[in-house]
């Protein structure tokens, strides 16, 4: 469980960073839990954006996608969604 100063903090470093994934209309699927699962491992720090399209609205789609790769929702504003999961072989966020 992130406490609100390592929230804020990573919401500060996600702004930079680039949406990399996109949930359409196909909504969340295995295919697209396999590559957030393979993001989060790679980059621990990661945005998304649903679009218009998509069945689930973004902070439904946030949550399905947290629980389904035991990530945090950092975020959900408007369409987009950041999500964080520590890297336990080689961590690069430090959050202490």
């Amino acid at each position: 469980m992130l406490t609100s100063k390592q929230r804020a903090k990573l919401r500060s470093m996600a702004n930079g960073l680039e949406t990399i994934l996109q949930v359409g209309k196909s909504g969340v699927g295995d295919q697209l839990i396999k590559q957030v699962d393979d993001a989060l491992t790679a980059r621990e720090l990661i945005k998304l954006r649903t679009l218009e399209t998509s069945p689930e609205s973004s902070r439904e789609t946030a949550g399905i996608l947290a629980d389904a790769t035991n990530s945090e929702v950092v975020q959900v504003m408007g369409s987009r969604i950041t999500l964080y999961r520590k890297n336990q072989k080689k961590p690069v966020i430090k959050l202490d």
